[in-house]
């Protein structure tokens, strides 16, 4: 595949006059206002999301790798001139050979996005990045944006045990391809395939966020930095900011050896929010993103549901069917039964078990 040639944007040299700047002045100021988080939340919309064209462009410039980094990134950048959304976003995701073969993880995955409620168009923007060649051969036969970035430091292909070496490694392997998709200028939002997407998540991560990110268990407080993070799902924008703060992240692993990346984000959050580089984190609510930790019930609200809070992929396949399949069943209701409220989750007790037994 061939690998597009990335460099700095150049500004024209042409004078500007008088009149333009005028026009421009508005448009300038709520530029400003909104790099620096000023005045309310606002929920972003991106009209790429909803099926329109935002003309918006990446935010980041594209940062040149010395050629040997560059390497490990054949093909990344053209492949996502494809996957992108017209204001510059991808979703991404991540498998092992176990994850991704017939009737795992990926089957389960990609069909929550033809059966949830308007989303089935955000398929054509999901990277699905494969960490082994049979993972990849696997993707390639569902799905039309597939890339592999190996990962050879352990054996990541089969269903690790939690908190193993294998384990650790692809967690943090889970970061290499999101820190260039960073450097290239495109925004992000990060999903582990253990969750089901039922409806449209964007219309619910706030415009000012540098960091919106699910949690085990919600708080009350969005912006509250005692929320603990969950890193299977959550967006970053593109700036130079947030290149530094996944720079940042994934360096301060030496500090923390036996600890996973989701471990070690929540250990430095607080330097990085109210360090220089100032990070805003925006942490999202569970009744809209839901997970087996902090388990809701009202099917009427709910944006994605994530398998977390689960040992064994045997588990979680089997609890995350059973959801697919209460989906299935509410979406066929007419809208005055779906609004009743009476349809409820079937429980993952087969997961709950598994945290009993861990």
């Amino acid at each position: 595949m061939r690998l597009l040639k990335e460099g700095s944007l150049k500004l024209s040299s042409h004078q500007v006059v008088p009149f333009f700047l005028g026009a421009a002045l508005p448009t300038i100021l709520l530029f400003v206002l909104a790099s620096d988080r000023v005045g309310e939340q606002l929920s972003s919309v991106s009209g790429s999301w909803l099926g329109n064209s935002s003309g918006e462009t990446p935010g980041a410039a594209p940062a040149l790798l010395p050629e040997h980094e560059e390497e490990k990134f054949t093909g990344l950048a053209e492949l996502l001139t494809k996957v992108a959304t017209d204001d510059g976003t991808v979703i991404i995701t991540s498998v092992n050979e176990a994850w991704a073969r017939p009737g795992s993880l990926l089957d389960l995955f990609l069909a929550g996005f033809r059966n949830g409620e308007g989303i089935a168009h955000l398929l054509n923007h999901i990277l699905i990045v494969a960490v082994d060649p049979d993972a990849l051969a696997h993707c390639e036969l569902v799905h039309p944006h597939c890339y592999l970035y190996e990962v050879t430091s352990a054996n990541v292909s089969s269903a690790n045990r939690f908190m193993s070496k294998s384990y650790l490694e692809l967690v943090w392997a889970k970061l290499g391809i999101p820190e260039r998709v960073l450097q290239l200028g495109y925004n992000y939002l990060f999903t582990d395939v253990d969750i089901l997407w039922l409806r449209n998540p964007f219309r619910h991560i706030s415009l000012y966020a540098d960091m919106a990110i699910s949690t085990d268990g919600f708080k009350g407080d969005a912006e509250a930095l005692t929320n603990e993070g969950n890193t299977g799902f959550y967006y970053v924008r593109s700036t130079k900011r947030t290149v530094e703060m996944l720079k940042r992240w994934r360096a301060a692993r030496s500090q923390f050896p036996s600890a996973h990346d989701q471990g070690v984000l929540n250990e430095i959050k607080a330097d990085l929010a109210d360090g220089e580089l100032q990070i805003k984190f925006v942490f999202l609510e569970t009744t809209l993103f839901d997970g087996f930790c902090q388990f809701h019930g009202e099917m009427n609200k709910v944006c994605t549901m994530h398998a977390m809070c689960c040992i064994g992929l045997e588990n979680k396949v089997h609890d995350l069917r059973n959801l697919a399949a209460d989906w299935n069943n509410y979406t066929s209701l007419a809208p005055m039964e779906k609004r009743s409220g009476k349809h409820r989750w079937t429980p993952p007790n087969r997961c709950k078990a598994s945290m009993r037994q861990h």
